[in-house]
């Protein structure tokens, strides 16, 4: 049985607390790069407003930089207690990446963010504003070293695997530029600021729509926006991209994420069904003609595919997979539809005065996480039955570990992770109750036409803010 089988229980483990881990760096990669935005703007400008958002969002990001931290850290020492087989043999290629990545970011992070949080009356206002995109930039290299060791995971080169069972790195250049890694690191980058775009506007159009931060409030929203205009687009282009890099390595994901059993051309689009993996059929499927072959190869005829043509035992768990490419896709097509209805809003001037639509980025907030969240399901339970893909096994990697052990840590950590997420969570509902603090409320209603924003040039400077 499943539940007294140690593989299974293993990787439940991991998934649960990389599920959670996942969150807050996917957050804290976006909510960064916007406070170096948020900050250049009000030196650019003077701005008052500028200033009470970045220091209302540099506390919340101070919460979910020291969770992912810590989170982060269990997830290196599970390698070893439940991973040890894996561990062993790939250590000599992905320790040095993993180590890359806490002496090159994590170190930069940690060190300027005290500048962030602390230096206001410290340090200069260009100091300042320089730790901020230090910090911004250690987030992106840490993604860089993460998603490089992920990567060469799906789509491992650049070694070679002796008679000893153990994997050596024979060029790092292949090994950190692995085939699926600059579409995995873009893609994910770019899922971080649209994450963090998401949950900005929800937080603005809840002070919209309950008459409080004006000012503040259309600038969160107004921003949040410009990136679902522009950016929720380019990300459906990037996920296709990243698709048919995912078809030419890894074939065998991508017929699970279409829920296609036989190989054929002119394969059709999936919308729903329920993949059925024993009787090896999509039940109740709901298809558009043709549409798979042409997304996937731009030939309405090209071949596809399916999921017979590899062994039982060769399959991931297609379910899994199937529906959580569907959710992923679906938040998508939600930010897309965002960023449409407020530019035909911003072009009638009622963007900052409709609260229907003000409810419905609050309802979108966290679309961001629940497609980070399926996007990584996709990503690693396609994946299986190998932890490195084609070459090693799940199965092999094990550590020689019982049930018992398992169930018990694997119960602690969804105790602990709960305590750990409902503090966090507490904190940062605090913030966010409390909102911006500014030297005046301006009254609500004056929305500016002219200026969209509601950032009009004031002169006051940001009086005693950095000396």
């Amino acid at each position: 049985m499943y539940l007294f089988d140690p593989v299974f229980l293993a990787r439940i483990q991991f998934a649960f607390t990389l599920a959670f881990h996942i969150l807050f760096p996917a957050f804290t990669i976006g909510i960064a790069s916007w406070l170096a935005v948020v900050e250049w703007r009000w030196l650019k400008s003077g701005n008052p407003v500028y200033e009470a958002v970045y220091r209302m969002w540099v506390k919340i990001f101070a919460i979910n930089f020291g969770i992912g931290v810590v989170t982060g850290i269990v997830l290196s020492y599970q390698f070893g207690t439940n991973w040890s087989g894996f561990a062993d043999q790939t250590g000599n290629v992905l320790g040095p990446l993993l180590g890359f990545e806490v002496l090159t970011a994590f170190f930069l992070e940690a060190s300027f963010l005290g500048i962030m949080l602390f230096g206001w009356n410290r340090v200069g206002k260009k100091v300042h504003f320089a730790a901020t995109i230090i910090v911004a930039c250690g987030t992106l290299i840490s993604a860089f070293w993460i998603l490089s060791a992920n990567s060469w995971m799906q789509t491992p080169q650049g070694f070679i695997r002796k008679a000893d069972g153990l994997f050596y790195p024979e060029n790092w250049i292949q090994i950190i530029f692995n085939p699926s890694f600059p579409y995995r690191f873009v893609h994910m980058v770019t899922a971080a600021y649209l994450t963090t775009a998401f949950v900005v506007g929800g937080v603005g159009a809840y002070y919209l729509w309950r008459r409080r931060h004006e000012a503040p409030a259309r600038v969160m929203l107004g921003m949040a926006m410009i990136m679902a205009i522009l950016v929720a687009p380019l990300q459906l282009l990037l996920g296709d991209m990243h698709g048919l890099n995912t078809l030419k390595h890894q074939p065998a994901k991508v017929a699970a994420m279409e829920g296609l059993w036989e190989t054929q051309r002119g394969a059709p689009l999936k919308l729903f069904g329920w993949p059925d993996q024993e009787k090896e059929i999509t039940r109740y499927a709901l298809e558009i003609p043709k549409l798979s072959s042409l997304i996937l190869t731009h030939d309405p005829n090209g071949e596809v595919k399916g999921l017979k043509d590899w062994p039982p035992e060769d399959r991931p768990p297609v379910a899994w997979v199937f529906w959580s490419f569907r959710i992923m896709v679906g938040m998508g097509l939600l930010m897309i539809a965002t960023g449409v209805m407020a530019l035909i809003l911003f072009l009638k001037k009622t963007l900052f005065q409709s609260r229907w639509f003000h409810l419905w980025c609050m309802a979108l907030a966290p679309s961001g996480f629940a497609a980070v969240l399926s996007g990584w399901f996709v990503t690693e339970i396609g994946r299986q039955p190998f932890v490195v893909y084609n070459v090693m096994r799940t199965a092999e990697s094990v550590s020689p570990v019982g049930a018992a052990p398992i169930t018990v840590t694997l119960a602690a950590f969804i105790l602990v992770y709960t305590i750990l997420f409902g503090a966090g969570t507490y904190y940062i509902l605090k913030v966010i109750a409390k909102g911006p603090v500014m030297p005046e409320e301006a009254p609500f209603g004056t929305h500016g036409l002219k200026d969209p924003l509601g950032l009009e040039a004031r002169s006051e400077k940001p009086g005693g803010s950095h000396v």
